[in-house]
């Protein structure tokens, strides 16, 4: 008897500790949502997972990322997503729909500034990562779009990665047929370029 409570102490007591396990939140687009991909487990976001496993990180990944999704309509989600998930630390990776449909850029950055006073204000460490778009947009859209990013991480003092598919947006190798979304050779190489900029927010 003694043995079978010892044994339901131990079970609650993981239970209680992965429920408490602090919180990453991907808050994304198809970048991050893993669209095209055969299996999910390829995607970027699952191996970050695994690597966070693998290097002792207590924390667990809620990938809150939505294929086609702009600021505005992320900016409409967050708030639950604060409230449900609680994280500690939140990636955010959107902005790049908006230039696809060369949406205004004062209100990408508008969208993507409050989303980071959000996620401040729930007590969240926040990564921005940044996308640019290529140059049939025109020299003054594209450039105004990259600097977006840099100017927002700057004001806002957080991490920034300015560039999620560096070396990947150039290598057919790397992407899939639309040459826009990563494929499942590309998916560790965007690890690699968010991994830098995210470690200094980890704690073991």
């Amino acid at each position: 008897m003694k043995r079978l409570f010892a044994l339901t102490l131990l079970i609650v007591a993981g239970v209680s500790a992965r429920a408490e396990a602090p919180v990453i939140l991907v808050f994304g687009d198809s970048i991050s949502a893993g669209y095209g991909l055969a299996h999910v487990e390829q995607g970027w976001v699952e191996l970050l997972k695994t690597r966070l496993k693998a290097q002792g990180y207590g924390y667990q990944v809620v990938n809150a990322s939505v294929s086609g999704e702009t600021t505005a309509g992320g900016l409409a989600r967050l708030p639950r997503a604060l409230e449900l998930h609680q994280p500690k630390i939140v990636v955010i990776e959107l902005g790049g729909n908006d230039g696809l449909r060369a949406l205004p850029i004062p209100q990408m950055r508008a969208n993507l500034g409050r989303m980071i006073e959000l996620a401040a204000a729930a007590g969240a460490k926040i990564l921005l990562l940044g996308m640019r778009m290529p140059p049939n947009y025109g020299l003054e859209y594209t450039e105004q779009f990259q600097a977006s990013f840099i100017d927002i991480a700057r004001e806002k003092k957080i991490p920034l990665v300015p560039f999620l598919l560096n070396d990947i947006a150039l290598s057919s190798k790397l992407l899939q047929d639309d040459d826009i979304h990563p494929n499942a050779l590309g998916q560790p190489k965007l690890l690699e370029n968010v991994w830098p900029q995210l470690t200094p927010l980890l704690r073991k």
